[in-house]
């Protein structure tokens, strides 16, 4: 069925509210990519999200908006504490999967001459693939403190330091995670995949800064043109898939919320004992996610040197930030002209808060939240800062991607008979991949333009362009 949309202006759509929708639904887009979704399974998705108990202001979707399991990916919904849901659906699979970047003091000029040695030598020395593990082993004892501590622990283990929290999201831990309430085999499926990228859309990226919109805070985030940084994207592995896994079979099982349009939205009341053992079980998997990054960002550090036969003075390499982007977060908002705390579900998106908010560190105070829009492997990517209407309009929030138009098996099959990996070095990327259909299922013809999604972002209001990157050298599980 055709939703019909109602434009409120060339960055918002409307769905009006009808039937058992509790709110409107709203679409960030602009003209050129609503035409891509409007006959998609997606925008009824957002609809569906709309008829959730407590769900306030609107259900919400970014311009890269695509189908997910019940929500859509690039979904936000907001819901009260007294009487709202909290559900899998809406934070997806791979929980806190999110996005981190480093900047170093390494210029792309300097360095072009090695990228094929460089990422040879990081393929190497990153474990990747669907289902693989690491030289790191988790005891079951060490399993719980990564649970519970998230990247603390990792750098309490060495890798990297702790000036390195301060620079992620939430510290790179959230409270009130229980380990107790995890299955045998969520445990099982996270004692060796710790400080491992994984497989599909998760990639590592050497990239170049090629274009500043924004001098004064590119120069505040240490990103300065023909610079090189790194950009890693991944989440809590089989681990957080199994945790989701567990907790959607048992709310579809034991339903304490009925007549849903959509099973997959099998949710359960935010303060009943279900909500409660989720959102616990949730909190084991961001900071999982946290420390996955946390190990990744080192070994990429040693991998580098090793490769370039520097050390750290001349390196330089540090983060910028990390973001999560399939999460669950109690934030307080404005409703009806008053601050209330909501339970605020990201699937797909970011958050972007503005300069000067509460929660904001010093050092971002400034310049809004640094947010990290990753493109396709053949492109480029976005350094984004939050701006003042993500508060107003989305709840803080922000894309996190590109958007796939292609599911993995039709790019599969667009892409028969062609050398993806030729093509990209063709244009200067040289690519390593594991998989024998990894590079076809990514190709760049499978996500939308990065630039026309952040650009109506950025046109919205939400978040404001920074600087480009443009890749240069990526690995792929």
């Amino acid at each position: 069925m055709r939703i019909k949309l109602e434009k409120i202006d060339d960055n918002r759509w409307i769905i009006p509210k009808t039937g058992s929708m509790r709110v409107p639904g709203m679409i960030f887009s602009s003209q050129e990519l609503i035409d891509e979704v409007l006959d998609g399974e997606s925008i009824t998705q957002v609809a569906n999200v709309s008829t959730l108990p407590g769900i306030v202001g609107y259900s919400i979707a970014m311009p890269d908006i695509h189908w997910g399991y019940g929500f859509p990916i690039g979904g936000v919904a907001a819901f009260r504490m007294e009487d709202g849901i909290v559900s899998p659906g809406g934070v997806g699979y791979d929980i806190n999967c999110g996005c981190r970047l480093m900047t170093t003091g390494l210029m792309a000029d300097d360095i072009k001459p090695m990228i094929r040695d460089i990422v040879l030598a990081l393929y190497r020395d990153i474990p990747l693939g669907v289902g693989k593990g690491g030289e790191i082993r988790l005891s079951k004892k060490e399993g719980e403190m990564v649970a519970t501590l998230g990247a603390s622990w990792a750098t309490k283990q060495g890798y990297g330091n702790k000036d390195d929290l301060i620079r992620t999201e939430e510290r790179g831990v959230m409270s009130g995670a229980d380990p107790d309430l995890l299955s045998e085999r969520a445990v099982k499926r996270g004692v060796d995949q710790l400080g491992t990228l994984g497989s599909g859309n998760h990639f590592l990226e050497i990239q170049v800064v090629d274009e500043i919109y924004d001098s004064k805070t590119a120069d505040l985030f240490n990103l300065h043109k023909g610079g090189v940084t790194l950009f890693l994207h991944t989440g809590s592995r089989g681990f957080g898939h199994q945790i989701c896994d567990d907790f959607l079979k048992r709310m579809s099982e034991n339903p304490q919320i009925t007549g849903l349009p959509d099973r997959q939205l099998a949710c359960a009341p935010i303060e009943s004992d279900a909500g409660k053992r989720y959102l616990a079980a949730m909190a084991c998997a961001a900071n999982y996610a946290w420390a996955n990054r946390q190990v990744l960002m080192h070994l990429a550090h040693e991998s580098m040197m090793k490769a370039l036969g520097t050390t750290p003075v001349v390196l330089r390499m540090s983060l910028l930030y990390d973001v999560s982007h399939n999460i669950v977060k109690m934030e307080q908002h404005n409703v009806d002209n008053r601050k209330a705390l909501l339970c605020v579900h990201r699937k797909g998106a970011t958050r972007a808060f503005p300069p000067g908010h509460e929660t904001l560190l010093d050092i971002f105070r400034e310049t809004g939240q640094p947010v990290l829009i990753p493109g396709d492997m053949g492109t480029c990517s976005y350094v984004l800062a939050g701006d003042y209407g993500s508060m107003d309009k989305s709840f803080g929030s922000s894309c996190h991607g590109a958007g796939r138009t292609l599911s993995r098996s039709i790019a599969i099959k667009k892409a028969q008979g062609r050398s993806i990996q030729k093509e990209l070095e063709e244009k200067g990327i040289f690519v390593q991949a594991g998989g024998r259909h990894t590079l076809k299922e990514e190709m760049p013809e499978a996500y939308k333009d990065v630039s026309k999604v952040v650009d109506a972002v950025h046109n919205a209001g939400l978040a404001r362009k920074i600087a480009r990157l443009r890749p240069l050298g990526v690995i792929k599980g």
